[in-house]
């Protein structure tokens, strides 16, 4: 089985430091807890890209030392730890926490929902985040977008589908509201690690799952154990990555610091979604090509039974019985029907004409 393997800078003069000792004793050394694999690629990668860079744009006010998942807490606990002051922030994504709220999923991937440039429109022009600050500030959390895989893919699958009703009984790993509606179609939906999806394909305790796309998804082996690569990922359109700041810490800081994490954060958004973008087509040409994958579309029913399981899954949201929950859906509704009503005439329809003539 082959798997990919995954300043401080002194200076003395002879008459006085360059630093007196009450600016250097002013560094503050904060602790990043995240859901991956160290140097994952993809999430692995881009969480050390922002502890290196709320790092270097802090001037080393704040450094920020990097634990993988399993390091210092397990992955999946990587929210409480920073919630408890465990750890100053982690790196992750909100599909991990629907167990604290079914509110907080919606930061981050939808069935049918959102792109990647939509998510982020929501929460910087749409009112999105006075809504994601209000929920993560029950659990003592300040949470900012920091990336996005782009569209994901419908997974791995062990068999190849031909309906709707052979998705009945399967064992998939997803997460999310993805799961969800995959539940409401007959699935037995599991969550689980990148790694210990592998391992669960490889022994058939899995017969499908989804992870991420091509450059990710390679790189921990999937197609060595199944070979029917589907699409489109409905379930997660796009997923957000996520930092997650213990809001105490962040409350401690002064302006200027405060405004380096935020902008640490933003800064990579667009950075890691073009990079997933770029490296996934890479990924992908070699999969098929040398790995032999299948690369297969779902077929119309399949979508159709998701669809309208999605639907439903979105209609309960709305009638949630916590009242901050439901306003979270409706303020995503309202902005995805708005944005996406517009697509129809912009980047659907640039990409539409494209296909028309090119052929993609």
């Amino acid at each position: 089985m082959e798997r990919r393997k995954f300043l401080t800078v002194g200076a003395a003069g002879l008459a006085a430091p360059l630093a007196t000792p009450a600016i250097a004793q002013d560094i503050r050394q904060w602790k990043m807890v995240t859901a991956w694999p160290k140097n994952l690629p993809g999430p692995g990668v881009a969480a050390q890209m922002l502890a290196d860079r709320i790092t270097t744009l802090s001037g080393g006010r704040i450094e920020v030392k990097l634990f993988a998942s399993g390091e210092l807490v397990p992955g999946n606990g990587v929210f409480d730890a920073v919630s408890e002051g465990t750890a100053e922030l982690y790196h992750a994504v909100p599909a991990y926490w629907g167990s604290k709220s079914k509110g907080i999923l919606l930061f981050g991937s939808q069935p049918f929902g959102l792109r990647a440039d939509e998510q982020v429109g929501w929460l910087a022009h749409g009112g999105g985040q006075a809504l994601y600050d209000e929920m993560y500030g029950r659990f003592g959390i300040k949470p900012f977008l920091c990336g996005n895989s782009g569209p994901q893919w419908g997974g791995w699958f062990r068999t190849e589908i031909n309906s709707a009703e052979d998705l009945k009984g399967l064992k998939f790993r997803t997460t999310g509201l993805a799961s969800e509606m995959c539940a409401r179609i007959g699935m037995a939906s599991e969550a689980m690690s990148g790694p210990a999806m592998f391992q669960a394909l490889q022994t058939g305790a899995l017969d499908a799952g989804e992870f991420i796309g091509p450059w990710t998804d390679s790189a921990l082996g999937y197609q060595q154990v199944a070979k029917n690569y589907y699409w489109p990922g409905v379930g997660e359109p796009s997923s957000a990555e996520e930092c997650g700041v213990n809001a105490a810490a962040f409350e401690e800081l002064p302006d200027d610091l405060k405004q380096v994490v935020q902008l640490a954060c933003e800064s990579l958004y667009n950075a890691v979604w073009t990079e997933y973008t770029t490296k996934h087509a890479i990924a992908l040409k070699k999969l098929v090509e040398e790995d032999s994958v299948q690369v297969r579309m779902f077929p119309q029913d399949v979508l159709d039974t998701m669809g309208a399981a999605a639907k439903e899954v979105i209609g309960e949201l709305r009638e949630n019985e916590d009242e901050l929950v439901r306003r979270i859906t409706e303020s995503f509704v309202a902005y995805r029907d708005s944005v996406g009503g517009y697509m129809t005439y912009a980047d659907n329809g640039q990409m539409n004409a494209r296909a028309d003539v090119f052929g993609y």
